[in-house]
C-alpha cells in the first residue's frame, strides 16, 4: 500500500498467556507490521469451536495484501471479517452448535488509522499523557449501564457480564462497528482481550503505557493479569506510532507464532 508522506511509523509487540485456569490457550493474535495491521479475537461456544472461530479469523486476516489505498485495505479487512462471519454462522446453523468470537482490528498506512471491532476485545489510545477506551463493548451489561440500569463499578462483576450481543459469526449480519483514527508521533495503542481488563484497571493500563520500551510494557500487564488470578487467557498488542516511515519491525514476546495461533473461548 503506498504511503504518501507518511504521518508516523510504527513498531509493535505482542504477548499471550494461558493464564492460571484454563487448561489451553485459546486467544488469537494478529502483529503484522508490515501490513500496518494487528488483531486481537476471543473466541466462544466451548474449546473446539472457539479456538477454530479464532483461527479463521486471524488467518483471513493475515492473508490480506496492501490495497492501492488505505480505504480500499479497510475495505478489504471489512470483507475479510464479513466472509468468516457467513462461514462461521452457516456452520452453526448446520451444526446446531452456534460459535464465534470477538475481534478488535487496528490499521494505519501512516497517515490514517481505523479501528474495527465486534464483541467486547478492546482497543485503548494513550496520548498527551491520558488513556483513552476507543472501542464500546458489544455486551448486554454494557447496554444496561448505557441505559443507566446499573452503575459502571458493579458491572464486571454482574452475571450477565460475559453475554455479547454482538460477535463475529453468532447473527446473519455482522454489525461490525468502526472508529476512524488520526494517529499522532507518540501514540501508543492496546488491544487486547477481557482477561487483561477484567484484572487490571485503567488508571494502571495508563502507567504502565506512559513509559518504557513496548516489550516492557507488555510484560508489566501480563505480570499484574497473573499476580491477580488470571482466570481466563490474556493476549496484549501494542503499537507505538513514531515519526517517518513505518519501521516495519516486530518485537514479538509471546511463545505464540504466526502457525501457531490459537484462540479464547468464552465460557
Amino acid at each position: 500500500m503506498p504511503m504518501n508522506n507518511p504521518l508516523c511509523g510504527w513498531s509493535s509487540c505482542a504477548i499471550t498467556h494461558v493464564g492460571k485456569v484454563r487448561k489451553s490457550n485459546e486467544d488469537s493474535f494478529l502483529d503484522r507490521p508490515d501490513l500496518g495491521l494487528w488483531a486481537v479475537a476471543d473466541g466462544m461456544g466451548g474449546h473446539r469451536a472457539g479456538d477454530a472461530a479464532s483461527r479463521m479469523i486471524v488467518e483471513s486476516l493475515g492473508q490480506l495484501e496492501t490495497g492501492a489505498s488505505f480505504s480500499e485495505f479497510v475495505a478489504a479487512a471489512e470483507a475479510s471479517l464479513r466472509s468468516v462471519n457467513a462461514a462461521l454462522f452457516a456452520k452453526g446453523e448446520e451444526y446446531h452448535a452456534p460459535t464465534g468470537s470477538t475481534v478488535v482490528a487496528l490499521l494505519s498506512d501512516g497517515s490514517a488509522g481505523m479501528c474495527l471491532w465486534a464483541g467486547d476485545s478492546r482497543a485503548y489510545r494513550w496520548r498527551d499523557r491520558g488513556l483513552a477506551q476507543l472501542t464500546r463493548d458489544h455486551s448486554q451489561i454494557e447496554a444496561y449501564v448505557r441505559l443507566g440500569l446499573i452503575g459502571r463499578a458493579e458491572a464486571s462483576l454482574h452475571p450477565l457480564s460475559n453475554v455479547l450481543t454482538r460477535a463475529v459469526g453468532t447473527q446473519v449480519d455482522l454489525g461490525l462497528e468502526t472508529l476512524a483514527l488520526d494517529p499522532m508521533a507518540g501514540d501508543r495503542y492496546l488491544l487486547c482481550s477481557d482477561g487483561l481488563y477484567r484484572h487490571v484497571t485503567e488508571q494502571e493500563i495508563g502507567e504502565v503505557l506512559s513509559a518504557g520500551p513496548l516489550s516492557h510494557a507488555a510484560d508489566t500487564l501480563l505480570d499484574f493479569t497473573l499476580a491477580r488470578g488470571a482466570n481466563d487467557n490474556v493476549t496484549v498488542v501494542l503499537v507505538e506510532f513514531c515519526p517517518g516511515g513505518a519501521t516495519q519491525d516486530s518485537d514479538l514476546t509471546s511463545d505464540v507464532t504466526l502457525a501457531n495461533l490459537s484462540f479464547a473461548s468464552r465460557s
